[in-house]
């Protein structure tokens, strides 16, 4: 399968560097601060899919006994992904923001997300029984 060597770690660290870059200067280019709230759900985005994951507990004969929780886990992940793209949308409807900075907050946090998905997609172990 894919395995991550340095040059993989070197490239999503720096397209990472790059989205928390244009979140940072959606804030600070304008002087408003709504925007690093962006930030804070797209860092929380892949928590519950995590814990959930975790908790699923699977087992060999029943396949549909953890489905439950894995899929709260991937409803509270969207949950926050979308608002992630949803909130600077409604700060610049509600002129809190500017429409650059909401462009720019939207990009950098769907730069940060695919980051961190890409982490997780390369650096997962596979599991033995």
């Amino acid at each position: 399968m894919m395995t991550a060597g340095l040059k993989t770690i070197i490239s999503l660290s720096f397209i990472l560097a790059i989205g928390f870059l244009l979140v940072i200067l959606s804030c600070a280019l304008f002087k408003e601060y709504l925007p690093l709230l962006v930030v804070a759900t797209y860092v929380l985005a892949p928590i519950p899919n995590w814990i959930c994951g975790r908790c699923a507990d699977p087992d060999d004969f029943v396949e549909s006994s953890g489905n439950v929780v894995v899929d709260f886990g991937k409803f509270c992940t969207g949950f926050l992904v979308v608002m992630g793209i949803a909130l600077p949308a409604v700060l610049a409807h509600s002129d809190l923001i500017r429409i650059p900075a909401m462009i720019m907050s939207i990009a950098g946090g769907l730069l940060i997300y695919g980051t961190i998905i890409s982490f997780t997609m390369f650096f997962q172990e596979e599991q033995e029984f």
